[in-house]
């Protein structure tokens, strides 16, 4: 009898080895370079060949292995679900404002990037402006946290960010300070939404002192003050 039951408990760990194994080894042939996950994240890309994205350690060395040697530094990490959301800047670039974002998702066996982008704005084109952006679509049946607007604040009195939908709603951006007074803001849009939205900011008191309508969901630019403060000083942040 006792024979019988070190047998069984035997088979059972032996049956629970080789599923470990079993279902590690569909996990690295989904994940590894050039395996399933990225023919799917390719053909959504739009690529006629495979990519091989690499997996890293963490989020950042993961980004690394994918773009290569940067010269760009991460100014904020933020967590999303399935992975994390990096912003990146360039060190040191006083004559331009420019920032980048990457998708990377957490997997069983690493972190893998999955889709990121970037914008830079020259100093002349932005001395007026209040704040900039960059819009990034969807990806069709990737998950990701996209659609985003995201971008630097550039003047003090912008303290609240929205996006406006004509027909989903009203959106809060977070904001985030990145460093020496700076603040980057990001907002998270229903998949559903699509253009044209307008880019709403709000001064301290609640005043609406810049808006830009977006017609293109792969827009970046600036979003100029001066202009903008001719809008009506009635038009107030919408409260919850």
């Amino acid at each position: 009898m006792q024979v019988k039951h070190k047998r069984i408990i035997g088979i059972t760990a032996l049956l629970m080895l080789l599923s470990t194994v079993l279902f590690y080894a569909i996990i690295y042939m989904m994940e590894r370079p050039g395996g399933l996950s990225d023919r799917r994240i390719s053909r959504a890309l739009g690529q006629k060949v495979t990519l091989h994205i690499p997996l890293g350690k963490t989020p950042d060395k993961a980004v690394e292995r994918f773009r290569g040697p940067s010269s760009m530094e991460v100014i904020h990490r933020e967590p999303v679900k399935g992975g994390t959301l990096i912003f990146m800047r360039r060190y040191n670039q006083t004559d331009s404002s420019n920032l980048q974002v990457e998708y990377v998702r957490k997997t069983w066996i690493g972190w893998k990037w999955v889709w990121g982008g970037g914008f830079g704005i020259s100093e002349s084109l932005q001395s007026k402006s209040s704040l900039n952006y960059m819009s990034m679509p969807k990806l069709d049946h990737i998950s990701t946290p996209f659609p985003m607007v995201f971008g630097d604040i550039l003047n003090p009195s912008i303290k609240n960010v929205t996006v406006k939908s004509q027909n989903n709603g009203t959106y809060q951006a977070k904001l985030a300070t990145v460093g020496n007074e700076k603040m980057i803001w990001f907002v998270f849009l229903p998949s559903a939404i699509s253009t044209p939205f307008d880019i709403e900011g709000f001064n301290e008191e609640g005043n609406l002192i810049a808006r830009k309508t977006i017609t293109d969901p792969r827009d970046s630019g600036s979003v100029n003050l001066e202009n903008d403060l001719k809008l009506s000083e009635t038009q107030r942040l919408p409260t919850n």
